[in-house]
């Protein structure tokens, strides 16, 4: 299965977005509790941004998800760390895509001289859990309770991973 990545534009939102919903109603894997507009949505990924790039995830050509890098604090210090963030349709999970993914983050990462990853994951999300952790990254934090969705609090784990 070839696995390729295209950098995403404004022009690939609705599919993005169309991913994303599906998350927002389905799954805690987005503490967002319903639909975002484009707008918002724009200002979460970074399509035109140098120094964190989006990608689509394609699979044979389809549309498999996307992914993208971010800052991970809007300061100055932390400018040699970046926030990886994965999303698959859920019919392409399970087939090593993500794996393939996160690696793809990480050459790009490098790339811009980033030097530590992290994955902000639902402490619930154990399929996301365990990809970052055979990617070799390592759990770093864990916030108990800090979100609450379907009526359930949430943890939030963080696992990160150094590139140099």
């Amino acid at each position: 299965m070839e696995v390729t990545f295209e950098k995403a534009t404004l022009n690939d939102l609705v599919a993005i977005k169309e991913i994303y919903d599906y998350y927002i109603t389905e799954t805690t894997a987005t503490f967002h509790t319903h639909p975002i507009s484009f707008e918002e949505l724009r200002e979460v990924i970074p399509f035109y941004d140098k120094r964190y790039p989006s990608f689509l995830v394609k699979v044979e050509d389809k549309t498999a998800g996307y992914c993208y890098l971010s800052s991970f604090k809007k300061r100055q210090a932390y400018d040699r760390t970046a926030e990886a963030t994965v999303y698959l349709k859920p019919e392409f999970c399970g087939q090593g895509i993500g794996f393939k993914t996160v690696t793809f983050l990480e050459e790009v990462a490098k790339k811009k001289n980033i030097k530590v990853l992290v994955g902000v994951i639902t402490g619930t999300n154990e399929n996301s859990i365990a990809l970052f952790a055979k990617c070799g990254f390592e759990k770093c934090a864990h916030y108990k309770q800090v979100g609450q969705k379907f009526d359930e609090l949430l943890d939030v784990v963080a696992y990160q991973k150094i590139l140099e």
